[in-house]
C-alpha cells in the first residue's frame, strides 16, 4: 500500500482497505492532468498502474508520444494525422534551441542523434532501434525519421547538397513500398507485418549533409512462400500480382481470372498440374525441371560412385518449396542490392552514419516455429543491449565511481539467452547437432533431448498437456511454446546442389543474374557418410548476422523508441488495457523509468567536464582565492583542467556556486540529471553572452572612438579647408575693394580738380573788374561760407533742383537752408548773382545715362558785390537754388 500520494497521507487505516486504482484515481485527479505528463518519469509513484492510466489519458487526447526517461513512447494512433508529421513540424523541431522543451515526438529523437554528430562526442556514429509488437508501428516510425533526416541533413545553401539529400530520400521512401511489397505479409497481429529485420544506414559527410545510404537485411521469412499459418497470407507482392495485371500479362504470365493457386491459400494441388507453368516462368525444359524435383542424385562410396534415387511425394514438396524458396531469397538480396547501389555512396564520401534498426516485435502465435524462435531470440538480444547500456550498466557504474546509490531491481534476461544460445548445451546447439547427424529426425525425440540436457533450467517450460511435441521458453515478454514438428528441417534449410545448377542453365534473364555460372565450381551431387560437409544452419547464419548487427550497436549511441499497439483492431481511440500492459511488461519499461527518474543519466568525464564548464567561474564574485579557489584573476584566466577528485571537488562547488543543482563527482566522472544539463548550458550560454557582449562593448567603443578621430581629422580638414577659401575669398574681395576705393579716389579727385578748375577760371576772368585793391579789407564770414557751400555742396543742389516734385515753398527752402548750413539771418547780406550771360557760361547738368556724370563748364558764380544780376529764365541747377534763395521778397 502506498504511503504516501503527492504529499498525503494514504497508510493510515481508513484507507487501508482501499485498492490501488482509487488511489491512483486520487493521484491523477490531482493538480497536473495526467495527459499533461510529457514523462513517465514524473508519475509518482512509479508503477504499471500509473504509467497504464497516463498513457490511455494521453492518448485519448490524440497525444501519442511521451518520453519515458532515455526512452520515447509511440503510441500506434491507428488514423491519419498528417499536421503531426508535417515539413513546417520539422523544421520547427530542428530549429529549436533546445528540442527537449517541445512536446515528445519522434522528431526529438531524431533532432537528438544528428546534433550528437554535428557535436563529434565519441561515440560519433548514432543508432535509433524502434521495437515493438508487430502493428504497433515500427515502420512507419522509420518512415518518418528517414524523412525527417532527409529535410534537415541538407544544406540550405548549397544547392547541389539539397538535391542529392533530395534524391537519395526519394530513393529511400520509393524503396520502402518495394520492400514491403517483397517482405511483408499479413499475420494474425497485423495486416502489414514485416517479415524481415533491416538496418538502414543515412551517410553523412563531413560537414552533417547526407550523402549517401545503404540497406542491411536480416532473416527474410522464406518459408512463407511455401507454407503459412492458419488464417495468414503469404507476402504482398503474389497478391499485387495477381490484382493488378491487366489482360496481356496475365496471358503472359499464365494468371487466368479466377484461378486458385496452392501458395495462396490454400486449395490443394498435385505437382503436375503447375511443372509446366513454372517450367515455363523459369526458362528451363520441363522434363529437366520435373527430372530434377523427383530425382535425387547421390555420391556414395570410395569411389564416389553417382546413384539416382526417386523421392517420395512428401520429399517431391519438400524439393519443390526449397527451389521457391532459394528462388524468392535470392530476388530479395538482389532486390536489396539494386536498392544499395542507387542509393549508397562511395566509402571516402562519407565519415558518419545514423542507423535505423527496425526488427520484427516478440511474436507469440497459437503454433510457432523456427521463425518465431529466431525473432524472439533477436528481441532477446536487443532487450538484453538496452539492459546493459541503460540499466545494469548505470548501476555497475555507480557502484565503481564510489556513488551512494539505490539499486533498482530489473529484470535480467541473461538466463534466457543462455537457454536459447548458450554453450555448451542450449537449444540452438541441440537443434544443430540434430542437424549434423546422418538420420532421420523425430519431434519428439527432439523435445526428450531438450528437456534431458537442460532440466532444471529456470527458464525451460513444458506442457504436458500438449497433444504434440513441444518445449517452452519463458521469455522476457512471456512464456512461448514452440513446436518441434518440422524444426529440424527448416533449420537445415537444404538446397541441393542440383536445383542451384538447374537455376545456373535458366534462360531467362532475371535467373541468370540472379544465379550466375560459376566455370570455377567444383561442387558435386550430394555427398552422404563421412563425406558429408558440416551444415550451416538457418540458426547458425542468423546468429552470425546478429552479432554482427550488435556490433555495430555497440560502436553507436543508441536511441530507443518503443512502439505501443492500443488495441489489436487496429481501431482509432479505442485503448486496451490489458494488451498494453502487456507489451509495457514486454519491454520492461517500468524498470526503465525507476532508474531514469532516480539515477544520473548524463555522464561526464573530468577532463571534458573542465573543459566546457571551467568558464562557469566567471558567473561567481570574486573572493580571496583558496587552494581549490579560481585563479587570482576572478576567474576570468582558464586554469588548466584538473582530474584529481578531491581538487575538482572544489572547482566543482565554485562553478556551482551560483547554479545549485544535484550533481555528483565521482572517481573519473561527473553524474547528473538533465536539468543540472540545463541549468549548467542555461549559465554557460550566460557567461557567453557576457563575454559577447563584452567583445561588442570593445567592438563598439573601438568603433566610436577610431570614428570620432575620423571625425575631428575631418573637421580639421575641413576647417582648413574653409579657411583657405575664406582668406582666398577676403583677399579677392579686398582687392575689389581696393580696386574700387581706387577708382572712387581718382574720380572724386579728378571732380575735385575739375571743380576748383572752373571755379579758378571764372575768378581769373572777372577779376578785372573787382575794385578791390590789394590792400582792401577780406570778405566777411558769411560770404566766405556761402562761397565754401557754393564750391563743395553744388552737386546736392544740382540734384535737389532736379528731385522730383513734391518738396515745394518753405520746405524746400529749408532742406537747402539745412543742407548748406547757409546762415538764417539777413537774407540780403548774401546776394548771388549769376552772369552767365556776361561771363559767357552756358550752364551745369546731370545726364542720368547708367550713372550719374556731370558735364561741367566755367562756373558762373560771382559773388553780388562784383557780379552782375543775371536774368531768371538763363539761370539753371545750383544757381537757381541760390536765387530763389536771395530773391527779393522772399521769406
Amino acid at each position: 500500500m502506498l504511503q504516501q500520494v503527492n504529499g498525503h497521507g494514504s497508510g493510515s487505516a481508513a484507507h487501508s482497505g482501499e485498492s490501488l486504482r482509487e488511489d491512483l484515481q486520487e493521484l491523477l485527479g490531482g493538480e497536473v492532468p495526467p495527459q499533461q505528463l510529457n514523462d513517465l518519469t514524473k508519475v509518482n509513484p512509479v508503477t504499471l498502474e500509473t504509467v497504464l492510466r497516463c498513457l490511455q489519458a494521453r492518448y485519448m487526447a490524440d497525444t501519442f508520444y511521451t518520453n519515458a526517461g532515455c526512452t520515447l513512447v509511440a503510441m500506434n494512433p491507428f488514423k491519419p494525422v498528417p499536421q503531426l508529421y508535417s515539413p513546417e513540424l520539422m523544421r520547427e523541431y530542428h530549429a529549436a534551441s533546445q528540442p527537449q522543451t517541445l512536446k515528445p515526438h519522434i522528431f526529438t529523437v531524431g533532432e537528438q542523434t544528428y546534433r550528437n554528430v554535428k557535436s563529434l562526442i565519441e561515440p560519433v556514429n548514432q543508432s535509433v532501434v524502434v521495437s515493438g509488437e508487430s502493428g504497433a508501428g515500427k515502420t512507419w516510425t522509420s518512415r518518418c525519421l528517414m524523412k525527417f533526416y532527409a529535410v534537415v541533413a541538407a544544406s540550405p545553401t548549397s544547392w547541389e547538397s539539397h538535391k542529392v539529400a533530395e534524391r537519395i530520400e526519394q530513393r529511400i521512401l520509393n524503396s520502402n513500398p518495394v520492400m514491403e511489397a517483397f517482405g511483408n505479409a499479413c499475420t494474425l497481429r497485423n495486416s502489414n507485418s514485416s517479415r524481415f529485420g533491416k538496418f538502414i544506414q543515412l551517410q553523412l559527410n563531413g560537414a552533417q549533409q547526407m550523402t549517401g545510404a545503404a540497406v542491411q537485411t536480416y532473416l527474410l521469412e522464406k518459408t512463407r512462400v511455401a507454407c503459412q499459418a492458419p488464417s495468414e497470407r503469404n507476402f504482398h507482392i503474389f497478391y499485387q500480382i495477381y490484382k493488378g495485371a491487366h489482360a496481356e500479362e496475365r496471358v503472359r504470365w499464365h494468371l487466368p481470372e479466377g484461378a486458385a493457386f496452392s501458395w495462396l491459400p490454400h486449395p490443394e494441388r498435385t505437382l503436375e498440374g503447375s511443372v509446366g507453368t513454372s517450367a515455363l516462368l523459369l526458362g528451363l525444359p520441363e522434363d529437366h525441371l520435373l527430372e530434377t524435383l523427383q530425382i535425387r542424385t547421390i555420391r556414395a562410396g570410395r569411389g564416389q560412385q553417382v546413384f539416382q534415387k526417386p523421392c517420395s511425394q512428401a520429399e517431391c514438396n519438400t524439393r519443390r518449396d526449397c527451389l521457391a524458396k532459394l528462388v524468392y531469397a535470392r530476388l530479395f538480396d538482389w532486390l536489396v542490392s539494386v536498392i544499395n547501389s542507387s542509393i549508397c555512396a562511395a566509402p571516402d564520401s562519407w565519415t558518419t552514419f545514423i542507423g535505423l534498426l527496425d526488427v520484427y516485435g516478440f511474436e507469440s502465435f497459437p503454433s510457432n516455429s523456427l521463425e518465431q524462435l529466431c525473432i524472439n531470440y533477436a528481441n532477446e538480444k536487443l532487450q538484453q543491449h538496452f539492459v546493459a547500456h541503460y540499466l545494469r550498466a548505470q548501476q555497475e557504474e555507480y557502484a565503481v565511481e564510489g556513488l551512494e546509490w539505490s539499486f533498482v531491481s530489473y529484470q535480467d534476461n541473461q538466463p534466457c539467452l543462455d537457454l536459447i544460445e548458450g554453450s555448451p548445451v542450449s537449444i540452438c546447439s541441440l537443434i544443430n547437432e540434430e542437424c549434423r547427424l546422418n538420420r532421420p529426425s523425430s519431434a519428439a525425440q527432439l523435445q526428450t533431448r531438450i528437456e534431458s540436457a537442460l532440466t532444471g533450467h529456470p527458464r525451460l517450460g513444458r506442457d504436458r498437456l500438449s497433444p504434440e511435441p513441444s518445449f517452452i521458453v519463458l521469455h522476457y515478454a512471456g512464456p512461448v511454446r514452440y513446436r518441434t514438428v518440422g524444426l529440424v528441417e527448416k533449420n537445415k534449410d537444404p538446397v541441393p546442389p542440383e536445383l542451384t545448377r538447374l537455376l545456373q542453365q535458366s534462360q531467362d534473364p532475371l535467373l541468370k543474374v540472379l544465379f550466375p555460372a560459376d566455370p570455377e565450381d567444383k561442387s558435386q551431387e550430394e555427398p552422404s557418410g563421412q563425406n558429408r560437409a558440416p551444415v550451416l544452419t538457418v540458426v547458425s547464419k542468423f546468429k552470425a548476422s546478429l552479432e554482427q548487427l550488435l556490433q555495430v550497436l555497440h560502436g553507436t549511441t543508441p536511441h530507443y523508441i518503443r512502439c505501443i499497439k492500443p488495441n489489436s483492431q487496429a481501431q482509432a481511440q479505442i485503448f486496451h488495457r490489458e494488451e498494453v500492459l502487456s507489451q509495457l511488461e514486454a519491454c520492461g519499461l517500468v524498470e526503465t523509468i525507476h532508474i531514469s527518474a532516480a539515477g544520473f543519466p548524463i555522464r561526464v568525464s573530468h577532463r571534458n567536464f573542465m573543459e566546457r564548464y571551467q568558464l562557469l567561474r566567471r558567473l561567481r564574485p570574486a573572493i580571496t582565492p583558496s587552494p581549490h579557489g579560481p585563479c587570482p584573476d576572478g576567474g576570468r584566466s582558464e586554469c588548466p583542467p584538473c582530474t584529481e577528485p578531491a581538487t575538482l571537488q572544489g572547482l566543482l562547488q565554485e562553478i556551482l556556486h551560483a547554479l545549485p543543482a544535484p550533481l555528483h563527482c565521482g572517481r573519473t566522472k561527473v553524474f547528473m540529471t538533465d536539468s543540472t544539463l540545463e541549468l549548467l548550458e542555461r549559465g554557460r550560454a550566460q557567461v557567453l553572452e557576457q563575454c559577447a557582449r563584452r567583445i561588442q562593448r570593445g567592438w563598439r567603443r573601438h568603433r566610436c572612438r577610431t570614428q570620432a578621430r575620423r571625425r575631428r581629422a575631418a573637421v580639421l580638414i575641413q576647417a582648413a579647408v574653409r579657411s583657405w577659401l575664406t582668406r582666398k575669398h577676403v583677399q579677392q574681395l579686398h582687392a575689389a575693394a581696393t580696386v574700387i576705393k581706387r577708382a572712387w579716389r581718382e574720380w572724386r579727385i579728378r571732380m575735385a580738380f575739375l571743380a576748383s578748375e572752373e571755379l579758378d577760371g571764372v575768378e581769373e576772368k572777372h577779376s578785372p573788374h573787382a575794385p578791390c585793391s590789394p590792400g582792401s579789407s577780406p570778405l566777411p564770414p558769411a560770404q566766405t561760407r556761402l562761397q565754401g557751400a557754393i564750391t563743395h555742396l553744388w552737386p546736392l543742389g544740382l540734384a535737389l533742383a532736379n528731385a522730383a516734385v513734391g518738396v515745394h515753398g518753405f520746405q524746400r527752402k529749408l532742406v537747402v537752408f539745412a543742407c548748406l548750413q547757409l546762415p538764417v539771418g539777413s537774407p540780403r547780406s548774401c546776394a548771388v548773382q549769376t552772369a552767365q550771360e556776361q561771363a559767357g557760361v552756358l550752364s551745369i547738368r546731370a545726364l542720368p545715362q547708367g550713372s550719374i556724370r556731370f558735364h561741367c563748364r566755367k562756373s558762373p558764380l560771382r559773388y553780388a558785390d562784383t557780379c552782375p544780376g543775371p536774368s531768371p529764365d538763363s539761370v539753371t541747377g545750383f544757381n537757381q537754388i541760390l536765387l530763389e534763395r536771395h530773391r527779393p521778397g522772399h521769406v
